[in-house]
């Protein structure tokens, strides 16, 4: 009941803010539904650590992984809808955008994030892959958002890219229907379903549906080659959906690959699996580090960072063993602190009206709070201690170092060369001289609230893990 209802009221909540014609009214009922999601997904994630894999209808089936996914979705939701408000306000003050902007963004809004819960807890592969499109579809307009042409044409690639490479995830999904003889009981091919039939299944096809599977959706969580679409999208739409697509929509399409990685586990063994998330890990995290240290727009260096530990999370998953409880904490720890930085960002992009790196100044002095705010999320997503993302960093490379030193020690080169190449910008954007043109102040507490939210969660999290959390993380390693 859970889950129709957090779909519902977001599909409901988008459909009334066409029609109304009241800003205060739109942004109370969006938050108001991202509030109930953010509540009922904690009712199913304490479900879930309790009783384990929790279906309150044959359709919807919510797993540990599934719990988790779900509770990231929520929390950056919520906090994202909160932001929003102020920082739509801010744009139309300057003239920016209108208010059928503003209608159009919440609606786009509360879409993308029904389309996120229902593929996470769908339990048709089908409609699983229908609502990672849905996704596609709706971001693309959010992407265009400002009608800029550069903007129009980030969509446009973000849509081709996108779309194609879910064809071919699709493709994969059919290869796996050819261990069914029928449809399942239910009248649909669930994921128990497919893996309960996988002795039925040739491994060659196991192996060639994985690699669609994982070329298709990790078109959609970044990873390299496939990462093309990332830099232009997250540069060019609202920064708040910066931090949803970084936050969100990347554990979303990560776990649909990881519930395939089970089912080809079980037909031909883990080590095919493992091999090519190892690939596509470090050639991300290369790839990555070395476009990062030339970076020009502090919002691409962003989508880089956001594919960088995209990688670290494949390889996570790729060295097995303790190595994928880090990777699961990674995925938490990099969704809160993409958050932090996508909003600070935003309040730098108020201020200077650029996204140049070369543009920002002397932000220390001109907006303290945001800067400090940005430089914490710097050292946390480069895995600074004490924060959380070095204990997940060191623990992966640890799993690694046994089985993979080459590999490893080359993970442990292009992460130093991330770090340097971040600082190489932090210290241009933010300890040079301040410009005499510029303002100081912070302009509204509420730009600055959701990014220290976010950062104090992740503190905490750092050094204290929820008991019900550290269930479903346990589960999930054993399971996945």
């Amino acid at each position: 009941m859970e889950i129709i209802f957090i779909i519902t009221t977001l599909i409901i909540t988008a459909l009334l803010n066409i029609l109304i014609k009241r800003r205060f009214v739109i942004e109370f009922f969006s938050i108001i539904a991202s509030s109930v999601a953010l509540f009922e997904s904690i009712v199913v994630a304490l479900k879930v650590s309790t009783a384990g894999v929790y279906s309150p209808f044959v359709f919807f089936s919510v797993d540990s992984l599934g719990a988790i996914v779900m509770l990231i979705v929520a929390c950056v939701g919520f906090i994202t809808t909160i932001y929003s408000v102020p920082y739509l306000r801010q744009e139309t003050a300057k003239g920016i955008i209108g208010f059928t902007r503003v209608k159009q963004y919440f609606a786009l809004l509360n879409i993308f994030l029904a389309a996120m819960f229902l593929a996470i807890t769908a339990n048709s592969l089908v409609f699983a892959w229908i609502s990672i499109e849905a996704t596609t579809l709706s971001t693309a307009f959010l992407i265009s958002f400002y009608d800029k042409p550069s903007a129009i044409e980030a969509a446009w690639k973000y849509l081709i890219i996108n779309s194609i490479g879910l064809l071919l995830g699709f493709f994969g999904t059919l290869l796996y229907f050819t261990s069914m003889s029928s449809l399942g009981e239910n009248g649909f091919v669930s994921w128990q379903s497919l893996l309960a039939n996988t002795i039925h299944l040739d491994p060659l096809i196991a192996k060639i549906a994985f690699i669609f599977v994982l070329i298709g959706y990790g078109t959609k969580v970044g990873l390299v080659p496939m990462h093309t679409w990332k830099p232009d999208a997250y540069s060019k739409a609202p920064n708040p959906i910066g931090a949803l697509l970084s936050g969100a929509l990347l554990p979303v399409a990560f776990i649909v690959i990881l519930r395939f990685k089970i089912i080809t586990d079980m037909v031909v063994g883990s080590q095919f699996s493992q091999n090519l998330l190892i690939i596509f890990g470090i050639l991300s995290i290369a790839v990555a580090a070395l476009i990062m240290f030339n970076a020009r727009n502090y919002k691409r260096l962003l989508a880089y960072s956001s594919i960088e530990n995209a990688g670290v999370m494949a390889l996570g998953f790729g060295f097995g063993g303790l190595a994928i409880f880090a990777a699961t904490m990674h995925l938490i720890y990099h969704s809160l602190v993409k958050g932090v930085m996508f909003f600070s960002s935003g309040n730098l992009l108020l201020k200077y009206n650029s996204d140049k790196i070369n543009n920002i100044k002397g932000a220390l002095g001109v907006v303290p709070f945001t800067s400090i705010l940005f430089i914490a999320g710097f050292l946390v997503v480069t895995g600074i201690p004490p924060f959380g993302i070095f204990q997940t960093k060191m623990q992966i490379l640890s799993a690694g170092i046994q089985l993979h030193p080459v590999t490893t020690i080359i993970t442990l080169f292009f992460m130093t060369l991330v770090f340097i190449g971040f600082l190489k910008h932090i210290v241009s954007m933010f300890f040079s001289q301040k410009p005499e043109n510029i303002p100081v102040g912070e302009g509204n507490i509420w730009l600055i609230i959701p990014p220290l939210t976010l950062l104090v969660i992740i503190i905490i999290l750092s050094f204290y893990t929820p008991p019900f959390l550290y269930r479903l993380i346990n589960d999930a390693v054993a399971h996945y």
